[in-house]
């Protein structure tokens, strides 16, 4: 499939350093933070699946119900 998208030119001239410094195209330096996101999600989707409602509420029944210090209000 071929899609297109608009990329700023200060980022396609970083994009291009960088695979000329990788000896590899502009495409695969652009594509691969892309297919690393898409792995990331499908990753996060599985542990999504695989917790539970029931389970967070138990644990979180365990955390002490006090005000947090004063560095920590944020």
């Amino acid at each position: 499939m071929i899609v297109n998208i608009n990329v700023p030119d200060e980022l396609y001239r970083e994009a291009e350093e960088i695979a000329k410094a990788q000896n590899t195209s502009v495409e695969e330096v652009l594509l691969s933070p892309f297919a690393d996101h898409i792995r990331n999600w499908q990753r996060f989707q599985q542990r999504a699946a695989r917790g539970s409602r029931e389970h967070f509420l138990t644990v979180l029944d365990k955390v002490p119900d006090v005000e947090p210090e004063e560095w920590d209000r944020r």
